[in-house]
């Protein structure tokens, strides 16, 4: 059965709002419910997979550890029958003897310089600075003060220092060029973190990177074929 009620035009509005509060209190306590659960199973995920991706790291420093400790002896062997100084490769490639198989092994280095470092520029700028003659020489000046100009750490980029050499062999000049052997001579560069690259031949003959980082480890797709 259904019954009619009669309202005023004022009560009508009255309880027209009172359905419309009574809609926004539901929908806020529905929004704070869903924004609970939400928050819930975003906690739920994090500590479930942070033990996984840590258990990952674990795994993949103990690979890298035990490739550069399998390799030590080819390293040093490499050092002997080149006639190389340990010190001086910062990357080392070996290849499979059917060349389908390519591992690189190596050690990313920090720009650094000694003290002295400090006079190579003093001198090069002693140069530069009588030579702001006219537009052509004082774009070179530009170009000499840019590439001398330090990072943030206080280093002068090692790329910019052999476009300084080849400015300094251009300009033929005693003094900058001995300015800038000097800044090579101050180069003391750190070693950083070491790294493994490796690669295997595909069906067309070319290189296929093998991931070794979980940003490079494909998702969702066909995986490269194992060797």
């Amino acid at each position: 059965m259904t019954n009619t009620v009669t309202m005023t035009a004022e009560e009508m509005a009255e309880f027209e709002a009172f359905r419309k509060a009574q809609a926004e209190k539901r929908a806020k306590e529905e929004r704070k419910q869903n924004l609970d659960t939400y928050n819930k199973m975003i906690n739920e995920q994090v500590e479930m997979t942070i033990p996984e991706l840590w258990s990952l790291s674990e795994q993949l420093a103990a690979v890298k550890d035990a490739v550069f400790g399998n390799f030590k002896a080819l390293l040093d062997m490499k050092s002997d029958v080149m006639k190389m100084t340990k010190d001086g490769q910062r990357s080392h490639t070996f290849t499979s003897s059917d060349g389908t198989k390519r591992i690189e092994l190596g050690c990313y280095t920090l720009d650094n310089y000694k003290d002295t470092v400090n006079d190579g520029i003093a001198m090069i700028k002693e140069y530069i600075s009588g030579l702001a003659k006219d537009e052509e020489t004082q774009s070179l000046v530009e170009m000499v003060l840019k590439l001398l100009s330090k990072d943030q750490k206080g280093n002068l980029k090692a790329s910019r220092v052999l476009q300084l050499r080849a400015l300094a062999d251009k300009s033929g000049n005693a003094q900058f060029k001995e300015g800038v052997e000097i800044i090579m001579d101050a180069y003391d560069p750190i070693p950083s973190k070491q790294f493994v690259r490796a690669w295997i031949k595909g069906e067309q003959g070319e290189w296929l990177s093998i991931p070794l980082s979980i940003t490079d480890a494909k998702c969702g797709e066909s995986k490269t074929t194992k060797p």
